[in-house]
């Protein structure tokens, strides 16, 4: 008996085609992410104190980024005090501009950066900058010609090629300045006009940055260095910049944390199950994006079911990817009922990534707390072992639950069944959010 075999129209058959090939290159890289579904994390021992060596020793031990001592970091809050610091950087140089991002865009304020940059390379300066071929796509060209014109050396960051295609999804999100190798500046900030003002209303966005000074902007200029190797080839070694740098009296232990994109988990995930289960107080978690994998919520849920006050701060209705938002609040049920307080900023885009605990120490960085930050993309954050800083950015967190809306779980259990099931539904996409 002969069986006939359905053979598939013609028109459907590049439709059908392209869909094979995108599951099997969808599955082909699930070893990447063979921990989505499988068992999370777990302490060998007891809980380590954050304020404590022992603790910095193990961050070192995970991360291997070395803890440097005797450096300073000053918090800047939003664009009003976060680029007259970013210029006054480049302006101060002497020898050495690096500056590394995700996000040029549009803006007054890129064209005066685009300007500062100019004038330091026509005075003679190295000004290197290196702009992630993706989310730079906003940017005015004519900048890039401007630049290039002035003696920048202008690179882009993994361009998009068809015989790359499997690493279009592997940027890097890092947000680094350094001049001279002796200063530099790390956080949330992109260079658009999104992030000038003060947060004042929903077109200037909420965001934190740092500026240090001291031995750990050799790990600034290491983020740097790594991504430039690749895009360029070239070596980045000498005094100009990395020159030597004392620890500075006063100064406390810090280190930059490198993250990019493996098999297995990342650095910036070790870091990150390290502090949470590491807390004994307190923990306050500020996550522009926020859509975690379940051993992260259950990171979560284990410090508050251990008596740690943990609370989350997360953007509200103003952020600007809606379907992150949605993909997070398929999380918010779970995080409610192991007692952890769940806050939606109110005011515009939070974009800012920064976890204090116990009021010893903090990260501030470009790291999410998502797939992509953990698995798919490059990223560093600075880690600081300071009460001092980290009161500071206690008090800010105060400021920003002000003018928050904490998540009532009565209310939340009474939340439309549309909203649960575009949740359901756009939790299946968190992988690649």
């Amino acid at each position: 008996m002969k069986v006939e075999v359905p053979r598939v129209p013609a028109r459907w058959s590049w439709p059908v085609g392209l869909a094979a090939f995108g599951t099997a290159w969808y599955a082909s890289d699930s070893l990447r992410h063979r921990r989505e579904q499988g068992h999370g994390y777990r302490l060998a021992g007891d809980g380590l104190d954050v304020g404590s060596e022992a603790f910095l020793h193990a961050c070192e031990s995970l991360t291997a980024a070395p803890i440097s001592v005797g450096n300073k970091a000053e918090l800047l809050i939003n664009g009003d005090r976060i680029f007259p610091c970013f210029l006054e950087t480049i302006e101060q140089a002497q020898n050495t501009i690096n500056l590394l991002t995700y996000v040029y865009w549009k803006g007054d304020i890129a064209h005066d950066i685009a300007h500062a940059l100019c004038r330091r390379a026509r005075e003679g300066v190295r000004v290197n900058v290196l702009l992630d071929a993706v989310g730079t796509i906003p940017m005015d060209r004519g900048l890039l010609k401007e630049m290039r014109e002035a003696g920048v050396h202008v690179a882009r960051f993994r361009p998009v090629k068809p015989y790359a295609v499997r690493r279009v999804n592997n940027r890097t999100h890092r947000k680094v300045l350094v001049a001279d190798g002796r200063v530099g500046m790390i956080g949330g900030v992109g260079i658009a006009e999104e992030w000038t003002g003060d947060a004042q209303d929903p077109d200037h966005w909420r965001d934190t940055h740092v500026r240090v000074h001291g031995p750990v902007v050799r790990g600034l200029q290491g983020a740097f260095a790594e991504n430039w190797l690749e895009a360029t080839g070239e070596v980045l070694v000498g005094p100009d910049f990395l020159p030597e740098l004392e620890p500075l009296e006063g100064g406390c232990p810090m280190q930059v944390v490198r993250s990019v994109a493996e098999v297995g988990d990342t650095n910036a995930e070790a870091l990150y199950f390290l502090a949470l289960a590491c807390a004994r107080e307190r923990l306050d978690l500020t996550a522009a994006y926020f859509a975690p994998r379940p051993a992260f919520i259950e990171a979560l849920c284990d410090a508050a079911e251990r008596g740690v006050a943990v609370r989350l701060l997360v953007p509200g209705e103003h952020i600007d990817k809606e379907f992150v938002r949605v993909a997070g609040r398929a999380a918010y049920r779970r995080l409610l009922e192991c007692g952890v307080r769940v806050f939606e900023y109110c005011p515009t885009m939070l974009h800012a990534k920064t976890l204090a605990v116990d009021g010893a120490w903090a990260s501030v960085g470009s790291v999410n707390f998502d797939n992509r930050s953990f698995q798919l993309h490059d990223e560093a954050t600075l880690c600081l072992q300071s009460p001092e800083f980290v009161a500071q950015l206690d008090a800010q967190f105060e400021r920003d639950l002000s003018v928050s809306e904490e998540i009532d779980p009565a209310r939340w259990d009474g939340r439309p069944v549309t909203h649960r099931a575009r949740e359901q539904v756009m939790r299946l996409a968190r992988r690649e959010l």
